[in-house]
């Protein structure tokens, strides 16, 4: 066979089942909608994956805490805090006069800041000039009333003289009326004297009521400090203008001084009111500080969406508040700071002994 007949020789059915050559490797192409459904759900996935890192890192963080700490004691961190008070104005006014600034220590009933009263004095000597005027109206009103009480006696007695006249026939029965109705008349007149004496008794106490308001109005004024403490923030200034309820002042209580951490089920169950605790602050590790549990929280923090097995039930933490003796803070209130990390121990057993590290310090 010649080279023209191999090329035109007809082509047998086995060669058309042969696989076909292969195709290039081209890149899938996905739809536009589902392209962009997909680039929405990856920062969620993201999110929720950081989120439980988050979880179990500070799950993890407190198993191992515990793991130093001899068994019936439990420990958090947090973050010493103080309750704080707003010193404010009971009225719209100006600021006439600040007498304390951030960071000073203040007692209890010291006068911090003055407001502007002057319309309020200008109303109290209007109603003390109302009260004089209602004196002077009561003092009116009670001689009327003894001048009216003369007229009765003196018609009383004129009957009596008259009623015996007529029994001995020296004076007629038409006499007799008149003085009965002159006695009516005096009577009458009595009551009405006594009644305006009334009315005027209560005009003087009105009077008086409204002095008593003007004096409270200009005491409240004057802003003083609540409790013992130190002013955190001042928040106005002279010559400005407040509304009513206007912040001057943010102050520390500081003899309530506590620190919240959280623990989980099995030792907040545990933890009563009055458990003994100790604190220890980031800037003072060598110090533990005597506190004592005084609020557990009724329900659960980080609560998992279906509680079934003992591991999640593990996993549920509780507020606790433990609070610094008021006895020690009186006697170190300048050292108290606000926001100071640290962390707090929480005594479970009552027969558990404080570690080395906690027992309390000669002249703390």
């Amino acid at each position: 066979m010649n080279d023209l007949e191999s090329a035109e020789a007809p082509v047998e059915a086995k060669d058309l089942l042969l696989p076909p050559p292969p195709a290039p490797n081209l890149p899938a192409v996905r739809p536009p909608a589902q392209e962009s459904r997909r680039k929405r759900r990856l920062p969620v996935v993201l999110g929720i994956i950081v989120l439980a890192g988050g979880v179990a890192g500070g799950w993890y963080w407190w198993q191992q805490s515990q793991a130093g700490l001899p068994a019936g004691i439990a420990s958090g961190n947090g973050r010493i805090e103080a309750d704080e008070i707003a010193i404010a104005t009971k009225f719209s006014g100006r600021v006439a006069e600040i007498l304390a600034d951030e960071g000073d220590m203040v007692s209890a009933g010291q006068v911090v800041a003055r407001m502007d009263t002057r319309d309020l004095e200008a109303a109290m000597s209007r109603d003390e000039a109302r009260l004089r005027q209602a004196r002077q109206a009561l003092d009116e009103a009670r001689a009327n009333v003894e001048q009216q009480r003369t007229r009765v006696e003196l018609a009383q007695r004129e009957l009596d003289r008259t009623r015996a006249l007529v029994r001995r026939g020296f004076a007629t029965e038409e006499l007799f009326d008149q003085r009965r109705q002159q006695l009516d008349g005096a009577t009458a007149e009595l009551a009405a004297a006594e009644a305006r004496a009334g009315q005027a008794e209560h005009a003087l106490d009105a009077a008086t009521h409204d002095l008593d308001l003007d004096r409270v109005n200009i005491a409240d004024n004057t802003l003083v400090a609540p409790k013992d403490g130190r002013i955190q923030y001042r928040l106005a200034n002279v010559g400005e203008v407040l509304s009513a309820g206007g912040k001057v002042y943010t102050m520390l209580d500081t003899a309530y001084v506590y620190m919240d951490i959280f623990l989980p089920t099995a030792d907040a169950g545990r933890a009563a009111l009055g458990t003994d605790a100790r604190i220890v602050l980031d800037a003072l590790p060598d110090v533990p500080i005597p506190a004592t549990v005084v609020f557990v929280a009724t329900q659960a923090q980080f609560t998992p969406k279906a509680v079934e097995t003992r591991a999640e039930r593990d996993k549920l933490m509780f507020r606790v508040r433990v609070r610094i003796d008021p006895v020690l803070l009186r006697a170190h209130a300048e050292e108290v700071r606000s926001g100071l990390p640290g962390v707090a121990y929480v005594r479970l057993d009552p027969a558990a002994g404080w570690p080395a590290f906690l027992q309390p310090r000669a002249g703390a």
